[in-house]
């Protein structure tokens, strides 16, 4: 077992230096005209990011200190973004490269033809010829001229991949920092309005502000948490749910960028329920630290509300240190008649929730794909990966989450904080 996993590590690192030994070749070798500074540039900036990149992974599950980690992060998370689309560019360039080359042949090819010579309006008189004796050699006529040789350019290959790569890197570059940029700003507020056949008239329009994803860590901190609590408090929810993934690190370190998250308000409080993440960071260390900012966490369990039942279960990779999921703990003996609504981080939990007959399930986890293309790859692992579905009787909303993981960008998966809102079939 151990020499399958090697073997499938080793053949994972020889793709992935493939890849960046391919993009390196069309954006630094093939741009430049030989081995001067421009390449040798080039080249320590493909050597330099994938190490910052293993570096800043690793720093973060190695628990290494703080202040590394966030040295590490900036550098290491926006060229693993960076990569992606430095390679989607230049595979893209694989195409724009052979048309420009038959644009520019093309135009080139009537400059190549000889030019006729134009024709003379006035002749001159011609000349008296003298005869030429028999057996002597006729005059030579002038060789005409060499024509000058043209002043050396850039071969047009080489002026090609210069410009295909330069626009590839530019739109990497650009991609990268607007995705950022839209991180950094906060998420945005979605509404959703969700009909319950359970729920009653005086629970209509009940509003749950569902937060999931918000990954406080080396680079996203407590200016980025007050953004997500002051977007939250201005929905003005009946209830906050937070689902699951708020940190990447231990309350040591990253107690201080939660701490806005004791300004949540709403009429009916804040419940909280683990997500992968938190398993990652000490999950009963962050259980303890959320409920001293006033929030209730739902270990595998229930609470009337007014009008139905909240429930939350634990993330699945807390059955790795045996505090998994537990539906029959968190659903079981409740009233079946009331409307229930579930807190789960993954998507994936809806499959028992609609075992146990659950109403609504709100989950987050798949960051919505977090860079495009990657909500294709979210598809193959979870059965949602963004919006609301029904599986049965059983409805599955999915939040694309507040923050983000490793990279602080965004791209086709913008963040969110939802307000869902209840419907009563009898109002």
């Amino acid at each position: 077992m151990v020499i399958v996993f090697v073997l499938v590590g080793l053949l994972a690192l020889a793709v992935v230096a493939g890849l960046y030994w391919y993009v390196w070749r069309r954006l630094v070798r093939d741009t430049t005209s030989g081995p001067g500074l421009a390449r040798r540039a080039g080249t320590v900036v493909f050597v330099a990011g994938p190490v910052l990149m293993i570096a800043a992974v690793t720093a973060e599950r190695a628990g290494a200190p703080f202040w590394l980690q966030r040295v590490l992060a900036w550098p290491g998370f926006l060229w693993m973004a960076l990569s992606i689309y430095l390679l989607l560019g230049v595979v893209a360039a694989e195409v724009a490269g052979p048309l420009l080359r038959r644009v520019m042949e093309r135009r080139a090819a009537p400059a190549a033809a000889v030019p006729q010579p134009a024709p003379v309006r006035n002749p001159a008189p011609v000349p008296h010829t003298e005869s030429v004796p028999t057996g002597a050699a006729a005059p030579q006529e002038p060789s005409p001229a060499a024509p000058p040789r043209p002043v050396s350019t850039p071969s047009r290959r080489l002026f090609v991949s210069r410009a295909v790569g330069g626009a590839a890197a530019a739109v990497a570059l650009g991609t990268v920092g607007y995705g950022t940029y839209g991180v950094l700003r906060g998420p945005r507020v979605k509404r959703v309005t969700v009909p319950l056949a359970k729920l009653p008239r005086s629970a209509h329009g009940y509003r749950i502000a569902v937060v999931s994803d918000i990954h406080l860590g080396p680079t996203l901190g407590r200016d980025f948490c007050q953004r997500v609590v002051d977007t939250i408090n201005g929905t003005q929810p009946d209830l906050i749910a937070v689902v699951g993934d708020l940190v990447d690190g231990s309350v040591k370190d990253l107690g201080p960028a939660a701490a806005p998250l004791a300004r949540l308000r709403a009429r009916h409080g804040s419940y909280f329920v683990t997500g992968n993440h938190e398993y990652y960071s000490g999950a009963a260390q962050w259980v303890r630290e959320v409920r001293e900012l006033g929030l209730h966490p739902l270990e595998n369990a229930r609470t009337e509300m007014a009008g139905f039942d909240l429930a939350g279960v634990n993330d699945v990779a807390g059955e790795s240190e045996g505090h998994g999921p537990d539906f029959g703990r968190a659903l079981g003996d409740r009233d079946t008649a009331r409307a229930v609504v579930l807190l789960a981080h993954q998507p994936v939990q809806i499959h028992d929730a609609v075992k146990h007959g659950v109403d609504l399930q709100l989950s987050g986890h798949t960051h919505g794909g977090q860079l495009w293309p990657g909500n294709y790859i979210a598809e193959l692992a979870n059965p949602t990966v963004a919006g609301l579905e029904r599986y049965g009787d059983t409805q599955l909303y999915v939040s694309r989450g507040a923050g983000a993981w490793g990279p602080p960008t965004r791209m086709g998966a913008p963040s969110d904080i939802t307000v869902v809102e209840l419907a009563s079939l009898q109002a």
